[in-house]
């Protein structure tokens, strides 16, 4: 009722402004409870009433048409200028001129935008949504194998592949960057540095900009009383960022303390007081109640005239929100005002959510909301969203080009196997900063300055600082004695020894005032007196302690309360005190920063029990921890040798026994790896393919010709010659590809002329019928059958025709008397190792003309895509170089620019990644990721032996040997990436003989080939 009661007086007494009075539209009787309309009510709220707000948008206008193609946000089109270029719905628009309330534009004709977002506030995802994403997560989170999450995400969810893959590794790499995946149930907030050394702090809570956009502002507000500092924060969908200054520093368990349930509300409605969206709202609702009026003499109000009325009945009912702040003592007034009450209504209630905040606080105060803090070197992969959010997610009036966030650096790619290693520091990072903070004197007055900036050095770290020297170890005439240079301080007064219960420290005379406060009965060796300019100073124990900490943080590096109150010889608790005093001010940080095992060794001999101690660091140096973690793992890409590039490739494509495929679809993957990669016919079967399979079986290559996932056909054109009439012959190159590729690998004409008449016989027939089988092309074309299959040899050597199974031109390249089932006793049987036991035509399936290809000028950029993924899958990183052995490829300037882009658009990483080549280099993620932990691990002598017609004989392409032919008779054995044997037709050659191994057991193990399974007989290996 009240409410009510003063929506009336509002409306019957209007606003006194210095213009009179405003707003009054009806007459109030009190006394007899009736209200009616002022004689000006009826045309205000016919003109200016209606609920929905006027953001002022501006038309735009196509010229020459004069057609309105639709609006853009006020501040979009003032801050824009002519010639701009911007996109509207899919298409681009140039802007022409710039009128009130109009923008016109002429069409751009495709050009990209030249501005490069929108400002305004962006919608947010509804509640339900965001419980879906959490659910989603939570459900990834329990296959947190990337392999199981992606073939969930395929089975249950109805992803394809590449969706779920992405999604999977995406949250695999952050569940073990932070060791939890964050949902509604586990808020996570993880702190990290930047480039700058500030600090920014991610608190993942995946419930919707509403809800978000409140804890920002909540915790914003926050931070500026305890801190008394403005913070740069912004808030999306599933996380927000705050960036804190140099003196924030507090235990990040605390963040979820920061706020409570009880009084979130008060705070956040101080916090939105300052935010844009109070004075939009206010605006809005002043219109609504035509308090503001739209229109005004029959036209419309300007825009700018709008904002100044509605700023100026702000003041009028609202003076605290437009008074100056030093004025203001505390909390600004909320007046009890019908306006006032609604706009902060509408905000949090509309723009945010309090309710859901409130019952999110309670959730976390009662323990129903799990709360995790996570100190990393670099932010999670969930992280990246926040970071790089645009202007409509700013908390704050920051611009775009002064944000803090800008300065932190972050992966285009994380491999989701090395995710963990961004939540933990380097120990040789640690080790390495606090070597390079320990001081290294090289006279007196250098030792006398480290005493004093650090307070105090023990005997042990006093020696410390002289056993390495600048220039120590190339000059012995530079090494210092550091007996002397204490000796000489000590004699001029200017240092003593300090000792107290604890032991024995170095002290410098200005801190002598200090050292007393702290401890009064010790013994000074000789009595130190004070300089002049320090005589008068008094100090507490508790400020000199405080101040004898500080010297030592900027020493030490990483260390407990406990290892400091040692070293100075106080009570541990003194210490605790201290350093919360300093990190209140933001000079040391909380942590837990040196391994486990570290911490506890180094508390194990105090009084408390080891458990899990907290450390504590100075700001500056964890900073330059936390860089130099970052610099070992930039270093961890640098280029590999070619060695390590071969052991890379020889377990990229699965030739080493740990990294082998097994099954028929570990068949088609291999296959997908080598799609359109030429080699002999007859090493297909004997090679390649057993090499990279655990047991290869024949009857696996026929189903998936079969099942059309896969094809085969000879891509390159034979010569002139007498080769041009023969068949196929166990040489002949013949690539296998997925059947989808085809059309990326054909040649783009067929030459049918200079036939032998029943090939061409057998050509017509096909062209006429399409596909055949076997019979059907005998009867067709009235040939023989001896003769039809001479026909078809000579069709497929020539590139002209396929068939529906390998067995088709498995049967061709056999010699007919080894096909016929009465062989003569002893004669070797055909070493197919998966060829099945009957070879014949029967088998072959159909017999079909090969489509053409794409010409060089003909291939969609499409096409030209999938040629280089197609090459990236076979070698994981490519260059110039390693195509040598490819053919038929598209120039290699087409291929760098399909590179570029994908580079550009974050799919693939550019860089040097093997040494000793020139040109670009391009790499899948994942392979990174591969040669960055195989470059961790140490060789293990496995012996690879490589056909000389496998893409993997690369002898003398990225080695400095001679080249190894590339027939199936040629081999290589590698050991660790380096070729120890080289087979040439009938001649061995052993290049060198490692430790541990003898010249027999090399040329045994070169010409041993993978193992195999004939249908319907055991296990054998190939020779």
């Amino acid at each position: 009722r009240k409410s009510f009661d003063d929506v009336v007086r509002m409306l019957a007494e209007g606003f006194s402004t210095s213009r009179g009075r405003r707003g009054a539209y009806v007459h109030h009787d009190a006394i007899g409870k009736r209200l009616r309309a002022r004689r000006a009510a009826r045309l205000a709220a016919i003109t200016s009433g209606g609920a929905i707000p006027d953001n002022f948008d501006y038309d735009v206008i196509l010229e020459p048409t004069e057609t309105r193609v639709g609006s853009v946000h006020e501040d979009f089109a003032i801050e824009s200028m002519q010639g701009d270029i911007f996109q509207l719905g899919n298409t681009s628009y140039q802007i022409a001129k710039i009128e009130p309330g109009r923008l016109r534009v002429l069409d751009a004709r495709g050009k990209p935008p030249t501005i490069p977002f929108w400002i305004g506030e962006a919608p947010s995802r509804t509640d339900e949504l965001s419980w879906a994403v959490s659910r989603l997560r939570a459900v990834v989170d329990e296959h947190i194998d990337a392999d199981q999450g992606r073939a969930y995400l395929q089975g249950e969810v109805g992803l394809s592949r590449a969706a779920a893959e992405q999604i999977a590794d995406y949250l695999t790499s952050t569940r073990r960057a932070l060791g939890v995946m964050p949902t509604q149930s586990t808020l996570v907030a993880e702190r990290f540095f930047d480039e700058t050394g500030g600090m920014h702090v991610v608190l993942h809570a995946p419930f919707g900009t509403r809800v978000n956009r409140a804890f920002g502002l909540a915790l914003r507000k926050r931070f500026c009383r305890s801190f008394n500092v403005e913070l740069q924060a912004a808030a999306g969908d599933d996380a927000l960022v705050l960036s804190l200054g140099p003196m924030h520093s507090f235990p990040l368990e605390t963040l979820f303390r920061f706020l409570q349930s009880a009084t979130v509300r008060d705070v956040l409605v101080q916090a939105l007081l300052d935010a844009p969206l109070f004075q939009t709202r206010w605006r809005w609702n002043a219109t609504r109640a035509l308090a503001v009026l739209r229109f005004r003499g029959g036209k419309k109000v300007p825009p700018r005239f709008q904002r100044m009325d509605s700023d100026d009945l702000l003041a009028l009912c609202f003076p605290d929100q437009v008074a100056c702040l030093e004025n203001i003592a505390g909390d600004r007034e909320i007046p009890d005002h019908p306006l006032v009450r609604q706009t902060i209504d509408d905000s949090l209630n509309e723009a945010m959510d309090i309710v859901a905040l409130e019952r999110l606080l309670a959730d976390v105060e009662a323990g129903r909301v799990a709360c995790l803090a996570r100190d990393v070197t670099e932010p999670s992969p969930l992280a990246h969203e926040i970071l790089s959010a645009k202007p409509y997610a700013f908390l704050d009036d920051a611009p775009l080009e002064e944000r803090r966030t800008q300065a932190v650096m972050m992966r285009r790619w994380l491999d989701p196997e090395s995710a963990s290693d961004i939540g933990a520091l380097d120990p040789a990072a640690i080790q390495q900063v606090i070597d390079e903070a320990r001081p290294e004197p090289r006279d007196a007055d250098e030792l006398h300055d480290a005493l004093v900036i650090h307070g105090c050095l023990t005997e042990a770290e006093a020696r410390g600082t002289a056993r390495t020297t600048p220039g120590a170890a190339e000059r012995p005439e530079a090494a210092v004695d550091l007996a002397a240079l204490l000796g000489t301080l000590q004699a001029a007064r200017r240092a003593a020894r300090w000792k107290t219960g604890g032991g024995v420290l170095w002290v410098p005379a200005e801190r002598v005032a200090q050292w007393r406060a702290v401890h009064e009965s010790a013994i000074c060796e000789p009595e130190l007196s004070l300089p002049d300019r320090q005589r008068g100073e008094t100090w507490t124990r508790e400020a000199a302690l405080v101040e004898l900490v500080r010297g030592r943080m900027e020493l030490v590096g990483p260390a407990t309360a406990q290892e400091i109150a040692l070293a100075l010889g106080v009570d541990v608790g003194d210490v605790e005190v201290a350093l919360t005093t300093l990190e209140a001010e933001g000079f040391v940080l909380r942590g837990r920063f040196r391994p486990l095992e570290v911490r506890q060794r180094a508390v194990a001999e105090g009084p408390r029990a080891p458990g899990d101690p907290e450390e504590f660091c100075e700001r500056r140096l964890l900073a330059r921890i936390h860089r130099a973690t970052l610099g070992r793992l930039r270093r961890e890409i640098e280029p590999v040798s070619v060695a390590d590039f071969l052991r890379f490739l020889f377990r990229w494509q699965g030739l080493e026994p740990l990294h082998r495929r097994e099954g028929q679809e570990g068949l088609h993957a291999a296959l997908e790896q080598l799609a359109g990669f030429e080699a002999a016919a007859g090493a297909w079967e004997v090679d390649l393919l057993p090499a990279r399979m655990t047991l290869y079986e024949g009857q696996w290559l026929d189903a998936l010709c079969l099942s059309g996932r896969v094809t085969w056909a000879r891509r390159s054109v034979p010569g002139n010659g007498s080769a041009r009439r023969g068949g196929p012959v166990r040489t002949t190159p013949i690539a296998l590809m997925p059947r989808s590729q085809a059309h990326l690998w054909l040649p783009p004409s067929h030459d049918a002329a200079e036939l032998s008449a029943g090939a061409q016989r057998v050509h017509d027939l096909l062209l006429r019928r399409g596909a055949c089988f076997f019979d059907d092309l005998v009867r067709g074309a009235g040939l023989l059958k001896t003769q039809t299959e001479q026909a078809l040899g000579e069709l497929v050597a020539r590139g002209l025709v396929t068939s529906d199974s390998f067995a088709g031109l498995r049967t061709l390249i056999t010699p007919a008397e080894k096909r016929r089932p009465g062989r003569r006793p002893g004669a070797r049987p055909y070493a197919f190792a998966g060829a099945p036991p009957a070879l014949g035509m029967d088998a072959a399936g159909r017999f079909s003309l090969l489509p053409e290809g794409s010409s060089e000028q003909e291939r969609s950029p499409e096409e030209l895509e999938e040629v280089a993924r197609t090459l990236l899958l076979r070698w994981g990183v490519v260059f110039r170089k390693v195509l040598e052995r490819e053919s038929g490829l598209p120039p290699w300037r087409d291929l760098l620019r399909v590179y570029h882009r994908l580079e550009a658009r974050g799919e693939i990483r550019g860089g040097r990644f093997v040494v000793g080549f020139s040109g670009e280099q391009f790499a899948l993620p994942e392979a990174v990721g591969t040669l960055r932990k195989l470059r961790r691990e140490e060789p293990g002598g496995a012996l690879v032996s490589v056909s000389g017609a496998d893409p993997l004989n690369l002898l003398g392409i990225l080695t400095g040997t001679e080249r190894v032919p590339s027939v199936a008779a040629s081999r290589v054995l590698y050991c660790d990436g380096v070729p120890l044997a080289v087979r040439d037709g009938q001649r061995t050659r052993v290049l060198s003989v490692p430790d541990g191994k003898t010249p027999g057991e090399l040329e045994r193990a070169l010409v041993q080939r993978a193992s195999a399974r004939r249908p319907g007989t055991s296990e054998q290996a190939l020779h």
